[in-house]
């Protein structure tokens, strides 16, 4: 019963401690940053800073009504001087007259109405504008977190690797010594191909143990590109292997629109557009502005505070105007502002036309370096083939005694060194297919 009890703790405390870690595909990690990632959250926010300030520049535009209410109370009355014949005086006198009651309260309701303004028109569509280059920026930031994810991702399935192909050269190694061994005892082979092979193990493990550091360092960094405390135990479930694979059978396609759907093609075409606006806004400063108003006021009078009583009079009054201010001459002021934004526009210009070539160069360059990656894995993996066949034959030399162990010693290294090309490789492909996937395919959430 005992025994019993002991298993299925046991059994609880691994299963607790297996849900504990998070798993995560490539893909897993790349959607998981979308939402925590501290970048992607910030550019959030900016786009939704960016709606706001589209809704509060179209407010400016639409009705406003205010409210006032007053309340005065003379400390001591104003006194003005009315002539005394007024009142039956002498020519020449004047009378101390104090007008009004000590008290008054006023309440005044306006309704406001912007009728014309040409900046305001500007203003909209600079409002429109704005949100699209907080998209941007935002559609930019994924971007780079993509490549990013991706990096950390590799970096992880890279050392991991490392481990397990010098873990496993370790165990060769020592499998290798201790036959040595024996037939040394035998007395027919002598102590220094012993001591090479302790020599070659002794490296191994070196960079087994500096292999483990990097390992811990790739996890932590991992969990802060995808927003996750680096403490976190996590899990990848996806091999370099099973990466490189699922990517050579997704190859991106480049259309003659591939130039025009890329990020930096969007950010360099709404600053064009910026310009285009900041121009009509300078000839806008030209046309006059149009506003409308209406308002209502209710006047109370008293020497004492009496206004919220039911004996109070109110006087009311009401006023309709419209206000036209119209720009005559600004000293060439205008003008200048006007030149200076046509300039700048000018300029946007040519900078998006020479942008759209120098993207063109770049599909173009970041397709070959894929094609180069995978012709090179290609070599890597022949290279990788070949050293290992080698390195079989020099280790049945070497124990028949028809092969040194400074050949076996050359033979193993030229086999470890292919084996860390070959997953440099394909890392090196991973990175290179997501750099042009990109390119084409900017947005991850479609």
């Amino acid at each position: 019963m005992y025994k019993l009890f002991v298993f299925i703790l046991v059994s609880f405390s691994v299963y607790a401690q297996d849900n504990s870690i998070q798993k995560f595909s490539l893909q897993d990690a790349l959607d998981h940053a979308l939402f925590h990632n501290n970048e992607a959250q910030n550019s959030k926010s900016d786009v939704r800073l960016a709606e706001l300030q589209k809704w509060q520049t179209t407010s400016t535009g639409l009705s406003q009504i205010s409210a006032n209410i007053s309340y005065n109370n003379w400390i001591q009355q104003q006194i003005s001087l009315i002539p005394a014949e007024f009142f039956g005086g002498n020519v020449g006198d004047f009378a101390e007259v104090a007008f009004g009651t000590k008290q008054t309260m006023n309440g005044t309701l306006t309704l406001s109405q912007k009728v014309f303004d040409g900046s305001y028109l500007v203003g909209l569509q600079a409002a429109k504008v704005y949100l699209e280059i907080s998209k941007n920026a935002q559609e930019k930031t994924y971007t780079e977190l993509r490549k990013a994810v991706t990096n950390a991702y590799g970096n992880v399935l890279l050392t991991e690797e490392n481990i397990k192909i010098l873990q496993a050269n370790i165990l060769v190694i020592e499998k290798n010594i201790a036959d040595l061994q024996k037939v040394y005892e035998n007395g027919m082979t002598e102590e220094e191909n012993i001591e090479q092979l302790q020599l070659t193990r002794s490296g191994l493990i070196s960079m087994r143990n500096y292999n483990l550091i990097l390992k811990d360092l790739a996890y932590d960094m991992f969990n802060l590109t995808v927003g996750l405390n680096i403490n976190t135990p996590v899990m990848l479930t996806d091999t370099l292997e099973n990466l490189v694979t699922t990517s050579s059978l997704k190859t991106p396609e480049i259309s003659e629109n591939s130039a025009e759907n890329t990020i930096d093609f969007k950010i360099a075409l709404n600053d064009l557009r910026s310009k285009e606006l900041l121009l009509k806004l300078e000839k806008s400063k030209a046309l006059p502005t149009i506003n409308a108003f209406i308002n209502g006021t209710y006047s109370g009078n008293s020497d004492r505070f009496d206004f919220l009583e039911r004996s109070q009079k109110w006087f009311g009054a009401s006023l309709f105007g419209v206000n036209i201010s119209i720009p005559i001459f600004s000293a060439l002021g205008r003008s200048a502002s006007t030149q200076k934004a046509k300039i700048n526009l000018e300029r946007s210009e040519r900078n998006l036309k020479n942008l759209e070539q120098q993207i063109e160069v770049q599909i173009k360059s970041a397709q070959n370096d894929l094609e180069f990656a995978k012709q090179d894995l290609k070599n890597k993996k022949q290279g990788l083939d070949l050293a290992k066949r080698i390195e079989q034959k020099n280790q049945i030399k070497f124990f028949e005694g028809l092969a040194s162990s400074f050949e076996l010693s050359q033979a193993q290294t030229q086999l470890y060194t292919a084996q860390q090309q070959y997953i440099q490789a394909m890392l090196y492909v991973l990175n290179k297919h997501i750099a042009l996937d990109i390119l084409l395919n900017p947005n991850p959430i479609n």
